[in-house]
């Protein structure tokens, strides 16, 4: 069974700054379990993960920003909630993880509350440099089995902008999967126009890296352009198999950190030649794709473990501490999990 996510789906931005932002936090995540169609004890179990992370932000690092959206995964439905804040850090993760642990004057119940309402839990924090967190709630129980890959995302628009020209998707099929990054030309509605109109490639299965990008080239005739990369990743073969035309920057990282190559051109426009490269992407490679407002100069050897964390963490790290800010900007991190048909335990 093909299944499609995308950033095409709500995502949802919370600034946390003061204590009116917990309570619109948590309707904004009421709002979309509603949607979802989550049941009232579900909804609940939400909406204190929200009200616990929003409150741990004001507490220990004053400011921060919550995304909420569904789930980004093809395994079912749920919501993922992830936390960025800039504060001082946690020293000792395991200690603050025990209820009655506490370094600013309260019961201490907030990060073991966080943990135990969230089906999947995940966090990252280095001293002096901020934490990241990640929890994730099913809408039916018990959770659905692994589709294969571990996907984490994030999308952030150009400050004025309400539309990010930036996007991704990922088709998720029983013999591996197609990742796609793309990046319309400018920023706003038009730049979005074309990134959705990349994305809805995916909506048909194709052969190979370059027939999707071929594909997207055909769709985006009539719209700005944009940078496309594709990867398209083969359980049996354990090979991704990458095109890439523009500035889409791509990895990827096994025993080694490998470098995805693309060509000059804009998909739409002026695409003069697109070719494929071949690596090996076995259980537990990582694949990251993203735009040019995110810096290149990041190195994942100076975040110690965190590519072992949930990929939306790894998203997340590298969009707050090397984003531009005078771009949109995207992240795509997908990783090929093992116990899944085709790949080895």
């Amino acid at each position: 069974m093909e299944t499609i996510i995308s950033s095409l789906a709500t995502q949802l931005v919370c600034s946390i700054e003061h204590a009116s932002d917990v309570a619109a936090a948590r309707r904004e995540g009421q709002k979309l379990a509603d949607s979802l169609g989550f049941s009232e004890t579900r909804a609940g179990m939400l909406a204190l993960v929200v009200t616990e992370a929003a409150t741990n932000v004001l507490k220990h690092a004053d400011r921060g920003v919550i995304h909420i959206g569904p789930v980004q995964s093809g395994a079912g439905v749920g919501i993922d909630v992830l936390v960025l804040d800039e504060g001082p850090g946690i020293t000792d993760l395991s200690a603050s993880l025990v209820d009655g642990m506490s370094t600013a004057g309260t019961a201490g119940t907030g990060l073991g509350a966080m943990r135990r309402q969230a089906d999947e839990f995940d966090v990252y924090s280095q001293p002096g440099k901020g934490t990241a967190f990640f929890m994730r709630l099913w809408r039916d129980l018990p959770p659905p089995d692994p589709c294969g890959l571990e996907v984490g995302a994030l999308l952030t628009p150009l400050a004025g902008e309400d539309e990010c020209g930036d996007g991704w998707g990922v088709r998720s099929e029983a013999g591996g999967a197609t990742l796609l990054a793309a990046d319309g030309l400018g920023h706003g509605p038009h730049a979005a126009r074309a990134s959705a109109a990349a994305i809805g490639v995916l909506a048909k299965p194709a052969a190979s890296a370059s027939d999707v990008v071929q594909a997207a080239h055909d769709a985006l005739r009539g719209t700005r352009g944009a940078a496309l990369a594709v990867a398209r990743i083969d359980y049996a073969g354990d090979e991704l198999r990458f095109a890439g035309i523009g500035n889409i920057a791509g990895y990827v990282f096994d025993d080694s950190r490998r470098a995805l190559v693309s060509h000059n051109g804009i998909v739409g426009h002026n695409m003069r030649k697109v070719q494929e490269f071949s690596v090996p992407f076995g259980p537990g490679a990582t694949c990251i794709l993203h735009s040019d407002g995110i810096q290149t100069q990041w190195d994942l050897d100076k975040y110690p473990g965190l590519l072992g964390h949930s990929p939306a963490l790894v998203a997340a790290v590298l969009m707050r501490d090397f984003i531009r800010r005078r771009d949109d900007a995207m992240v795509l991190v997908v990783r090929r999990t093992a116990g899944f048909p085709g790949t080895p335990a």
